[in-house]
């Protein structure tokens, strides 16, 4: 796929998706920085602005899927994998915490999954109900490697190729491959998690492949070997858990071959505060959040509903005829007729 506006850096694959998320099949470069909006569209969340995206259309408003899951693989700008496949414009890092909190907000009475997770950093972020399904989870290096020596692992039945047992980047890119594989697993051990009404949210960070490129570079066999695993390990992966939640998840790879920038958290200083009173010298109103229009359009058709009740029930009333309408007046007809 060619990108022919800014720079593309990556590759936005949808593997799994359910009848109610509707992807086009097309080359539309998306945005980097607009994946999270992506994905709390698909789960039926608002976003701030607008995304011009033709890539995704509306699909049904009153059936949002159960859970979405996002693995971003770095070290490779694409990955055979099945489905629709996109170009990302402007690689940059990503997080979906926004997407988090919002599910954390609405259904934080509900047992909501919410997994952030990046093996090789030994990065992990849970938070809801459901955290203790996934304590058992390996999240440190330690705890990868030795759960890849267990009798369960993915090592007896995966099979290795020109990878070793006994290199530490071959054994990292392998212990991530173990973590897709305990999600998974784990899930379906408490089938109850992706059965209840509240959205899940797993998103996971991949950088075994580009440490196994930087290793033995990317014509070698096993950087081969590996992307070829790593495509298998996720398309096994995206069918389990689509299956488990019974066909209502959307399961996406992002694929990239590096980020262009470092991910950098938002904050607002004091200084700045005190610069934005002075460049409103005249108190003026602040400006409309994005909630502006959806409260405006409750509050309008609310009245002029209520405006037309009133209107209709006042002719009725206005145009009513007492000697047939009324029960008063045909009780007392009755009466004066019986007289």
């Amino acid at each position: 796929s060619v990108c022919f506006s800014g720079v593309c850096g990556g590759e936005f694959s949808v593997l799994r998706s359910p009848q109610s998320v509707v992807f086009r099949d097309g080359s539309w470069p998306i945005p980097g920085e607009r994946i999270p909006d992506i994905a709390a569209l698909t789960m039926g969340f608002s976003v701030e602005e607008d995304l011009p995206w033709p890539g995704l259309a509306v699909g049904d408003l009153f059936h949002r899927p159960q859970a979405t899951v996002l693995v971003t693989v770095k070290g490779v700008d694409k990955l055979p994998v099945k489905g629709f496949s996109y170009p990302i414009e402007n690689a940059v890092p990503f997080s979906l915490d926004s997407v988090a909190n919002a599910i954390h907000t609405l259904f934080s009475e509900e047992t909501p999954v919410v997994l952030q997770l990046a093996p090789s950093e030994e990065r992990v972020y849970m938070v809801g109900k459901a955290n203790a399904v996934f304590e058992d989870l390996s999240v440190t290096l330690r705890q990868l490697r030795s759960r890849l020596f267990q009798d369960s692992s993915i090592l007896t039945s995966l099979p290795l190729n020109s990878l070793s047992r006994n290199n530490e980047v071959d054994l990292l890119f392998l212990s991530e491959l173990q973590v897709l594989h305990d999600i998974a697993s784990l899930l379906s051990r408490h089938k109850h998690l992706a059965k209840d009404h509240s959205p899940d949210l797993y998103s996971l960070e991949l950088s075994g492949l580009e440490e196994v490129g930087k290793r033995y570079g990317e014509d070698s066999q096993q950087f081969k070997d590996a992307s070829q695993i790593l495509v298998d390990s996720l398309q096994k992966f995206a069918d389990e858990m689509f299956n488990l939640y019974g066909g209502n998840a959307v399961v996406e790879v992002v694929a990239v071959k590096e980020f262009n920038s470092p991910l950098s958290r938002k904050t607002r200083s004091i200084l700045q505060a005190s610069q934005s009173t002075k460049e409103n010298p005249y108190n003026l109103a602040y400006p409309y959040n994005y909630d502006y229009s959806v409260i405006f359009n409750i509050v309008l058709w609310m009245m002029i509903g209520l405006a037309l009740a009133v209107i209709v029930i006042s002719y009725n009333l206005w145009n009513m005829d007492p000697g047939y309408d009324s029960i008063i007046y045909r009780m007392t007809n009755q009466k004066i007729r019986m007289d």
